[in-house]
C-alpha cells in the first residue's frame, strides 16, 4: 500500500489513518491520539465500545461530551459510537510549545448517571516552517578584524516541536566566512559566522549571504535570512565583555526598576573607540524591550515590564556594547534570565451542576456537580487540596486529576432543610497558601413523604336544632409540610350509613376550605349526636391523607309543647273529672294529673295550676314541676317552719353553685341558631348526663295542705367534662339512669288552707 501511494503526500494521508492508540489506565481513563491538522471526519477512536457502552442505548442514556472551550473540535456519532475529528486542530494554537498536549473530555451518560474521563493526545505534524526575525540582517564587520572573529547570529525559531522544530543550518558558499553551530550541549552559545579570509574593503565593500535553516520533519520545511554584510575599515578593535554569557535568576512580581545585572565590556582602543555604547541586539524580540531596559551608558539591566512565571520562564537576552570608532566595533554576550516562581495565582474552581435541584428521597453517592480545580503556579504552589463546608450532607469525592464529584452523603429531608449553600474551598501548597471558593447552591426538591395532619384527633361540635338548611356549623383545617401540590389539601365526607340513612344526606364538606354544613334541619328529639369522620387528602403522587372524627351534639330547643297523659287504666276516677266528698280534710290528695314534653333539660320542665272555671267554682290553684320523662311529683308533708329553712338553705346553695358555675362554665354569647353553640355547662358519665343553662326556684300556694317538695333530673347523651356526675360523690342515680342532685333544685309546692 506504501508503495502505490508514489509520493510525500500520500504518505502523509496514511499517517492520518494510523492516528490513534486505546489503552485504559487504572483510574478507568481513557486516552486516544490524533495528527493536527487531520481532516474533519477523521476516526479517533471507538469511544462507546471503549467506555463499556451498548450503541442502542447512547441516545436513551443522553450520551453527551463535554469539553470546556473545546467542545467543537472533536464529536461523536451516536450511530455507530465513533469519535471524530469535527473541525481543524491546529497544536501549535491549543498548545504551544509544551511538549504534551491534550484535549480532556467528560463524557456524561445519564440513567443512571455516568461520567468518564477521556484524553485525546494531539500529535505534532511538521506544518511550520522554521522562521527568522526579518527577511534581511545588516552586519558592520571592520576590515581589520582577526581571522576567526566570530560574530553571533540570531537562529530561527519553529513553533512545531520535537524532531519537527530540531533545526540545521547552512550558509551559501563564501570564501569569506563559515557559519559555527553550536552543537546540542551548546545551545546557549549563539549562532555564529567566522571569519575565514581577511576582509578587504577596497576589493569587495560589500558581501551577500544567505542563511537557510531546515527542519528534520518529514517532509523537511526551510526558512532563510539574507545577510547584507558592510565591510568597515579604520578602528580595529572591537569592545570585549567580560563572559560571552551571564546567567541570572529573577523572581516573578519584582516591581519595576530592579536591577537584573550590570554588565561590563572593555575596548583596547583610545579615546571615542574606547567609549562605550551598551544596547540590546537589533534583532531582539519585541518582549524583551517591554520587559527589560539596558542603560546605554553603565550597562545595567532593569525591569521595566511585568515579569511573570507563568507567562515566560526564561529571557534569553542578547547584549551589543559598540564603541565610538570609526567605523563604531561591536562586541556581544547573552544574559540568560531564569524566572523563579512565586504563588501568585489562586486556585480557580469550575463548577458544572448536573443535578439540580434533589429529590429529597435521592440515595446517598448521587452526583450532584462536577467541580475541576486548576491552578497555574509551579511545584507545591500549583498542587490544590480542595474541602467543603462541614456538617452538610455531602461529600467531595476525587475521580480524575484536579476533578472532582459533589456527591449526596446522606439522607436528606425537605422538611427540615430545603437549600444548602455548599461552599467548595480550594488551597495550594504554596507559602503562604492561596485558596479560592465557590458557592454551589442545592435545592431538594419535594416529594410526597407527609400526610395532612389535624391539630387534634376530634372535635365536638353543638349544633342547635331546627338550623336552617346549608347551615355552616364546622371548619376544619389540616396542614401538611409538603410543598406545592403535595401540601395541596382537599376535604371530604367518609361515608358511612345512620341507621337507614347515608350519612351525605345529614352534611356536607368543602373540599377546598373544610367546611361542614348541614344539609338540613337537625332534630333533637330524633338525633341527640352525629359522629362523623371528614378525610383530608393531599394532591401528591400516590396522595396522602388522614381522616378527624367531629361529634355533632344537636342542642334541645323548646319546640313541642307538653301534652296531657289519658287518665289511668286501672278503671279509677278520671283526672279530669272527680267528685270530692264535702267532708275531706284539708291536704287530701283529690286528683293526679299527668304531662309529658318531648323536649329535655329545663325545656321539658313542666308547671302546673288550677284555673277557675266558667261556673264560679272556687279560685283555688295549685302548681307543680315535672320532668322530661313524666316522673310523678312527690308530696311530702312537712312543717311549715321547717320548709322555710329548707328553703333558705337551698336559696343560699344555689346562690353559691350559680356563682361557681359562672365562674367555671361562662358561656359566649349565642352566635344564633346556625352557628355552633355550647351550653354553660355539658357534662356525661359512665351512667348518663346532666346539664343546665340557669338555675329556678319556684314557689306555688295552694290552700289544700301543707307545703310540698318535687326534684326532677334529666339525663340528654352529651361528652364528658370536668367535675362530670361520675366522679361527683353527691350524684344519686334513679332506676330510669336519671341523675339527681338532691341540694341543687328544688320546687316547693305550698297547699294554703
Amino acid at each position: 500500500m506504501y508503495s502505490n501511494l508514489g509520493d510525500l503526500g500520500n504518505r502523509q494521508l496514511l499517517l492520518f489513518f494510523i492516528i490513534f492508540s486505546i489503552w485504559k489506565t487504572a483510574s478507568g481513563q481513557v486516552r486516544y491520539s490524533v495528527l493536527e491538522e487531520a481532516k474533519h471526519g477523521t476516526f479517533v477512536g471507538r469511544i462507546a465500545q471503549d467506555l463499556g457502552l451498548e450503541l442502542e442505548e447512547l441516545v436513551p442514556r443522553l450520551f453527551r461530551v463535554a469539553s470546556k472551550d473545546l467542545g467543537e473540535l472533536l464529536e461523536v456519532n451516536l450511530q455507530n459510537g465513533i469519535l471524530f475529528v469535527n473541525s481543524r486542530i491546529d497544536r501549535e494554537e491549543l498548545c504551544g510549545r509544551s511538549a504534551e498536549c491534550s484535549i480532556h473530555l467528560e463524557v456524561i451518560v445519564d440513567r443512571p448517571l455516568q461520567v468518564f474521563h477521556v484524553e485525546v493526545e494531539v500529535k505534532d505534524i511538521n506544518d511550520n516552517p522554521p522562521v527568522f526575525q526579518g527577511t534581511q540582517k545588516n552586519l558592520f564587520i571592520a576590515e581589520s578584524r582577526p581571522l576567526d572573529s566570530r560574530f553571533p547570529l540570531e537562529g530561527a525559531s519553529d513553533a512545531d516541536i520535537g524532531e519537527n522544530a530540531l533545526l540545521t543550518y547552512r550558509l551559501s558558499s563564501s570564501e569569506y566566512f563559515s557559519l559555527e553551530v553550536p552543537t546540542t550541549d551548546q545551545q546557549v552559545k549563539p549562532l555564529s559566522l567566522v571569519l575565514r579570509k581577511p576582509l578587504d574593503r577596497e576589493e569587495s565593500p560589500e558581501l551577500r549571504l544567505v542563511l537557510t535553516a531546515t527542519d528534520r520533519g518529514k517532509p523537511e520545511l526551510t526558512g532563510t535570512v539574507q545577510l547584507l554584510i558592510n565591510v568597515l575599515d579604520a578602528n580595529d578593535n572591537a569592545p570585549i565583555f567580560d563572559r560571552t554569557l551571564y546567567a541570572v535568576k529573577l523572581a516573578e512580581n519584582v516591581p519595576n526598576g530592579t536591577l537584573v545585572i550590570k554588565l561590563n565590556a572593555s575596548d583596547l582602543d583610545e579615546g571615542l573607540n574606547a567609549d562605550i555604547i551598551y544596547s540590546f541586539s537589533s534583532d531582539a524580540f519585541p518582549d524583551i524591550k517591554f520587559k527589560f531596559y539596558i542603560d546605554p551608558v553603565s550597562g545595567e539591566i532593569t525591569v521595566t515590564g511585568h515579569i511573570d512565571f507563568e507567562e515566560r520562564k526564561t529571557y534569553k537576552i542578547r547584549v551589543e556594547a559598540t564603541d565610538k570608532g570609526y567605523p563604531p566595533l561591536t562586541g556581544h554576550c547573552t544574559v540568560l534570565v531564569e524566572v523563579l516562581d512565586a504563588n501568585d495565582n489562586p486556585p480557580v474552581l469550575t463548577v458544572t451542576s448536573l443535578s439540580l435541584p434533589i429529590s429529597e428521597n435521592a440515595q446517598p453517592g448521587t452526583v450532584i456537580t462536577l467541580i475541576n480545580v486548576s491552578d497555574r503556579d509551579s511545584g507545591a504552589n500549583g498542587q490544590v487540596t480542595c474541602s467543603l463546608t462541614p456538617h452538610v450532607p455531602f461529600k467531595l469525592v476525587s475521580t480524575f486529576k484536579n476533578y472532582y464529584s459533589l456527591v449526596l452523603d446522606s439522607a436528606l429531608d425537605r422538611e427540615s432543610v430545603a437549600n444548602y449553600e455548599v461552599v467548595v474551598t480550594a488551597r495550594d501548597g504554596g507559602s503562604p497558601s492561596l485558596s479560592a471558593t465557590a458557592s454551589v447552591s442545592v435545592e431538594v426538591a419535594d416529594v410526597n413523604d407527609n400526610a395532612p395532619a389535624f391539630p387534634q384527633p376530634e372535635y365536638t361540635v353543638f349544633v342547635k336544632e331546627n338550623n336552617p338548611p346549608g347551615c355552616h356549623i364546622f371548619t376544619v383545617s389540616a396542614g401538611d409540610a409538603d410543598a406545592q401540590e403535595n401540601a395541596l389539601v382537599s376535604y371530604s365526607l367518609v361515608e358511612r350509613r345512620v341507621g337507614e340513612r347515608a350519612m351525605s344526606s345529614y352534611v356536607s364538606v368543602h373540599a377546598e376550605s373544610g367546611k361542614v354544613y348541614a344539609l338540613q334541619p337537625l332534630d333533637h328529639e330524633e338525633l341527640e349526636l352525629l359522629q362523623f369522620q371528614v378525610s383530608a387528602r393531599d394532591a401528591g403522587v400516590p396522595p396522602l391523607g388522614s381522616n378527624v372524627t367531629l361529634q355533632v351534639f344537636v342542642l334541645d330547643e323548646n319546640d313541642n309543647a307538653p301534652a296531657l297523659l289519658p287518665p289511668g287504666s286501672g278503671g279509677g276516677p278520671s283526672a279530669l273529672s272527680q267528685v270530692v266528698s264535702r267532708s275531706v280534710d284539708a291536704g287530701h290528695v283529690v286528683a293526679k294529673v299527668r304531662a309529658v314534653d318531648a323536649d329535655s333539660g329545663y325545656n321539658a320542665w313542666l308547671s302546673y295550676e288550677l284555673q277557675l272555671a266558667a261556673d264560679g267554682a272556687p279560685k283555688a290553684s295549685s302548681r307543680a314541676l315535672s320532668g322530661a320523662a313524666g316522673a310523678e311529683t312527690a308530696l311530702v308533708d312537712v312543717n311549715v317552719y321547717l320548709i322555710i329553712a329548707i328553703c333558705s338553705v337551698s336559696s343560699l346553695l344555689v346562690l353559691t353553685l350559680l356563682l361557681y358555675t359562672a365562674l367555671r362554665c361562662s358561656a359566649p354569647p349565642s352566635e344564633g341558631v346556625c352557628g355552633p353553640l355550647k351550653p354553660r355547662l355539658v357534662c356525661s358519665s359512665a351512667v348518663g348526663s346532666w346539664s343546665y343553662s340557669q338555675e329556678r326556684r319556684q314557689r306555688v300556694c295552694s290552700g289544700e295542705g301543707p307545703p310540698k317538695t318535687d326534684l326532677m333530673a334529666f339525663s340528654p347523651s352529651l361528652p364528658p367534662c370536668p367535675g362530670s356526675v361520675a366522679n361527683d360523690p353527691q350524684a344519686s342515680l334513679d332506676s330510669s339512669g336519671k341523675v339527681g342532685y338532691s341540694n341543687i333544685l328544688f320546687v316547693h309546692f305550698c297547699i294554703l288552707s
